[in-house]
């Protein structure tokens, strides 16, 4: 088995600060001042989406309060008394940027403001984000409201592995009809038209951050997170970053779930063998490269009834370049009851012959 990727040379990126992350192997690829503390924007809202999903249900009503009309900075235009869903207004929030959005999700799952900005500190504590901190849901201007490229790449990978808030960066545009009231909202990040593979994620912009964007892309079957701060030349950076983690990191594949199927001869069942596979599948992230991947099974020459579905009845280690790399373990795809009929020293004996 090999993989292989024509090098490229290390980009040169016009932000002040950017990363290029990996988070499944946990590699950055790529650093530029990772670690200064610089303001976001609204980048901001992958973290006010993230504790807004943690928080409440998709389905769950949102009554807009009016602390929320009339926030400055983009707008979904909201009308206090007006009711959406909370998924309605966080596509609002990701696709559309919206401000007011940001304020009524707030106030909705925090009681206010302030109370939702604890919020959000409290959750980068959890993710160990030391250079990370939040004074509101938007990302308007504050003097204590900053974090660094590095622990925006964090953020955005805990984004991503929520399917409903991956599904929503991903998507560029959404209609929504309640009543007599139809929105559609269509996404600001450019990369979604522009890179291959892009599935987001935030973009952001005031005069004192400039222009801020988190992108992520799949590329060789990993997922590369991007993120600029203040980069006047943030479409092409990101891509010249996607293009370079894709030709850094590769996914070898072991095995796919179910690529492995046997069938082993039973004795004392009630059929004359089981079927056996592999529930799990097994794969590496490592550098570019050619790999030699070669398999060893290991299974009984046969086994006794009674046999459960889910039964460990084997397994195949894999080597890679000539070093042990993972086990996977072969299961009864089927149960097997003890048969009244047949013995089990004929069955032995049938299966010597």
């Amino acid at each position: 088995y090999a993989t292989a990727s024509a090098s490229r040379a290390r980009p040169s990126v016009n932000a002040r600060a950017a990363v290029l992350y990996e988070p499944e192997s946990g590699s950055f690829l790529y650093e530029k001042d990772a670690d200064v503390r610089l303001p976001m924007a609204s980048t901001t809202k992958i973290m006010t989406a993230l504790v807004v999903s943690e928080s409440a249900d998709m389905s769950e009503e949102v009554v807009v309060d009016g602390r929320a009309v009339g926030t400055e900075g983009s707008s979904a235009y909201l009308r206090e008394g007006d009711v959406y869903t909370v998924e309605e207004l966080l596509y609002a929030l990701l696709l559309q940027s919206a401000n007011d959005a940001a304020v009524a999700l707030a106030c909705h799952v925090g009681g206010s403001v302030p109370a939702f900005a604890e919020m959000m500190n409290a959750r980068a504590e959890e993710l160990a984000l030391t250079d990370t901190h939040f004074e509101n849901p938007h990302g308007l201007d504050a003097e204590e409201h900053y974090t660094t490229a590095r622990e925006l790449s964090l953020m955005a990978a805990e984004l991503l592995r929520r399917d409903d808030l991956r599904e929503i960066v991903a998507t560029y545009k959404r209609t929504f009809v309640r009543e007599e009231r139809r929105r559609t909202y269509v996404n600001h990040n450019k990369l979604l038209r522009l890179s291959e593979g892009a599935v987001g994620v935030k973009t952001g912009y005031t005069r004192t951050s400039g222009r801020c964007l988190v992108g992520a892309a799949d590329r060789n079957g990993l997922t590369f997170i991007t993120v600029t701060l203040d980069d006047p030349c943030d479409w092409q950076d990101h891509e010249a970053l996607f293009d370079y983690g894709a030709t850094r990191l590769c996914r070898v594949v072991f095995c796919k779930a179910g690529e492995y199927v046997y069938r082993l001869p039973t004795t004392d069942g009630e059929y004359e063998s089981v079927v056996v596979s592999n529930p799990d599948g097994a794969s590496v992230v490592l550098p570019s490269g050619d790999h030699e991947v070669d398999a060893q099974v290991r299974l009984p020459r046969f086994v006794t009834a009674p046999i459960k579905e889910g039964d460990v009845l084997g397994e195949i280690i894999f080597t890679l370049d000539g070093e042990y790399a993972s086990t996977v373990k072969l299961c009864a795809a089927e149960s097997v009851r003890k048969s009244r009929e047949n013995g089990f020293f004929k069955k032995i004996l049938s299966l010597i012959k």
